[in-house]
């Protein structure tokens, strides 16, 4: 049944036409920029690999090689090096491993999820009918969108493995871990990734204990009110309670298995404590305002958090800045007897591998000068590198020089060089000893 338009509407169907077009040309030309990324990954990646084989590195020296070249290329792209190695790593199994699928992404048959779901898939099948798959895998994935078409693809990938289901869980449970995301506005995810049968258990437990919250605020609620006393109501959602409750028991509770109890003294896991780096000034702690304090390696915290926090340390660093640049110059604390190790947190605050944001805390103090070649131990030929970065530099080609307060230089294995300054502070500090003249903008 048609309906009749006006010619204005048919104007304006007519240059939705145009900007869909438009488009659809940005789509395949996004596409197109992927895939020639992915061809410029691979063949980096490849160079590393034979380099070590020529070599003859194994095992964790070759992974040294590609952390390096995957170094370089971040420093570059000015991203982390570890997101540039996975990448490396995918653009290896699409571009050598799948060239069908490749092929078929380039000509437009598929979309980049469907070639991340067939070369996922694909993982199990049998080199020998590795081709074979991929062609079958193409015909069907390229008939919808791939939320649609990823049952029928995990159904073919079964037909063409000869690994039981049981198998393929074995394998797939090396693939476990937990991520944290930055939200903003001082809020981050966490997620857990592990077998469903421990998924769907946790869930359940999070959903009883939230339920007896719930139910012991209400029973609490109805007594207070038959005594005639005034009581404030519990007015949490169940998602907010669950939520509630998984980060008391990830903050305070123990693992069932736990090496370290009653062995060479050591104390239990259960016993950890989490440990957070806080960067906050003295009038936000006094109450005196409410900026936002940041948390080092995570962002920016609201004032009443970061009070909280402080209320709960045992141990507090003074900072003391240089009226000009803004840098660290020296920390006093009430507890001192690893002044120079705090002092270089409370300065790097971050890894100073150009691009990591590891904390400090997190991190190991390195010589920059190796110490048994007579590098001295002091700030000036220290820095804080997390282990990935601290193994990096001492087992790959990258080199580094301290400039003089607290700026380092990296230089590369292509020689390109990069300048680490130190880390601009998120809080605005008002240094004491410049008390009465405003101070210089950042």
């Amino acid at each position: 049944m048609g309906t009749n338009r006006s010619a204005s509407d048919e104007e304006s169907w007519a240059r939705i036409r145009a900007e869909l077009d438009g488009a659809v040309d940005v789509l395949r030309a996004r596409d197109a920029a992927e895939i020639a990324h992915l061809r410029k990954l691979a063949v980096l990646g490849r160079e590393a690999l034979s380099m070590s084989r020529r070599n003859g590195l194994l095992g964790r020296e070759t992974d040294m090689q590609l952390r390096a070249v995957a170094a370089e290329f971040a420093a570059i792209a000015r991203c982390g090096d570890r997101r540039v190695q996975n990448e490396i790593g995918r653009a290896l199994e699409v571009v050598d491993g799948n060239p069908l699928v490749l092929a078929a992404w380039e000509a437009g048959r598929l979309t980049a999820k469907h070639v991340d779901d067939v070369v996922k898939l694909g993982r199990n099948i049998p080199e020998e009918n590795h081709d074979e798959w991929q062609e079958a895998a193409i015909a069907v994935a390229e008939r919808d969108v791939p939320a649609r078409v990823h049952g029928a693809l995990e159904s073919l990938a079964q037909h063409f493995t000869a690994r039981t289901f049981a198998e393929r869980h074995t394998a797939a449970v090396a693939d476990r871990g937990v991520y944290l995301r930055d939200l903003g506005d001082g809020m981050s995810e966490l997620t857990l990734r592990g077998a469903t049968t421990l998924l769907v258990a946790i869930d359940d437990r999070l959903n009883q204990m939230a339920v007896s919250t719930i139910d012991a605020a209400k029973d609490v609620a109805a007594e207070a009110r038959a005594a005639g006393e005034e009581h404030e109501a519990d007015t949490r959602t169940r998602q907010q309670v669950r939520a509630d409750v998984l980060c008391d028991l990830g903050l305070t509770g123990g693992p069932a298995v736990d090496p370290a109890h009653g062995v060479d003294g050591k104390t239990s896991l259960g016993a950890i404590r989490a440990r957070v780096q806080l960067v906050v000034t003295a009038d936000t702690l006094s109450g005196k305002d409410d900026r936002a304090a940041e948390l080092v390696g995570a962002g920016l915290i609201d004032a009443d958090t970061a009070r909280t926090l402080a209320g709960d340390a045992t141990l507090w660093d003074r900072v003391y800045l240089d009226a000009t640049t803004k840098t660290v110059t020296r920390v006093d604390q009430y507890r001192p007897p690893a002044a120079l190790r705090r002092m270089l947190q409370a300065r790097d605050r971050h890894c100073r591998w150009p691009g990591c944001h590891l904390p400090a805390i997190r991190c190991e103090l390195d010589h920059s000068i190796d110490h048994a070649l007579g590098g001295p131990t002091c700030e000036s030929n220290l820095c804080n590198l997390c282990q990935r970065h601290h193994s990096m530099k001492q087992f790959t080609d990258w080199i580094v020089l301290q400039l003089g307060a607290g700026i380092i230089q990296w230089t590369s294995p292509t020689g390109r060089v990069y300048r680490e300054d130190l880390p601009v502070p998120s809080v605005c500090f008002t240094p004491e000893f410049v008390a009465g003249r405003p101070p210089p903008p950042f």
